[in-house]
């Protein structure tokens, strides 16, 4: 089970980052065969084992094989962050190339939970469709700033007669931005704020966010999606709202 479970990382984990024995896994035909214990009868009884909740697996029956595997997170429960981390860890493992953008997680499997807070509100806030990469960025962008959205409250304030009401929960209402392909280039971090106001996020949320935000900018830098000169920008920005 153990060298099935180290085969099973070493296949998604950078070359680069092998050692001896992970090379042997993948090298020695002896090892090809393993017995993945995920796939058998006991799996679910395996997973238990594994502290993975039923709640977070289904059957995927093909006809030929029933495998239980890892539940895709629901959208209509955005904030469920257990849920979101135990399909983050097992999908998004540390050193796979397509990693998910701003979750900081470490070679142990700790996930820093500010950083999943963000990457859960942006993925509440932006529809699936071929730009959201846009809009997600832009979102980590302004959160990324201290005090940004502060200010926006500030000045929505100073506009409005009624005063901006964040709402907490437990019951949210988000209505999700959808910005069609063709258009997507378009889109700001002044458009990101407005969309945070639309949907009365508090500023206490966008804060907690800012980890998220450092984060995904730090890992721009190394795989940009944008021109670098836009997170160039934003972090000597932040920088100087933090002096």
């Amino acid at each position: 089970m153990l060298l099935s479970e180290l085969k099973d990382f070493t296949q998604h984990c950078d070359v680069a980052l092998h050692d001896c024995t992970m090379t042997l896994l993948c090298s020695d035909p002896g090892y090809w065969d393993l017995v993945n214990p995920m796939q058998g009868l006991e799996d679910l009884s395996y997973a238990e084992k594994r502290h993975i909740p039923s709640r977070f697996l289904h059957v995927k029956d093909d006809g030929v094989t029933a495998l239980r595997v890892m539940r895709t997170p629901d959208p209509n429960v955005p904030f469920d962050l257990d849920q979101i981390a135990q399909y983050a860890l097992i999908f998004g493992r540390p050193g796979m190339e397509n990693t998910w953008q701003g979750i900081a997680v470490d070679f142990a499997y700790r996930m820093h939970w500010r950083t999943l807070f963000g990457f859960a509100l942006c993925r509440a806030l932006c529809a699936n469709s071929a730009g959201k990469t846009t809009l997600v960025c832009c979102m980590a962008l302004v959160m990324a700033c201290p005090g940004l959205y502060r200010e926006a409250i500030d000045a929505f304030n100073k506009i409005y007669d009624e005063p901006f009401a964040p709402q907490y929960g437990p019951q949210l209402t988000i209505t999700q931005v959808h910005v069609p392909d063709d258009k997507v280039r378009n889109f700001s971090d002044d458009d990101a704020i407005r969309v945070l106001l639309y949907n009365h996020i508090p500023v206490e949320w966008v804060d907690h966010a800012y980890t998220y935000g450092v984060v995904y900018l730090e890992q721009q830098f190394h795989h940009p999606t944008m021109s670098l000169d836009i997170f160039r920008e934003v972090d000597d920005e932040r920088l100087e709202r933090l002096h």
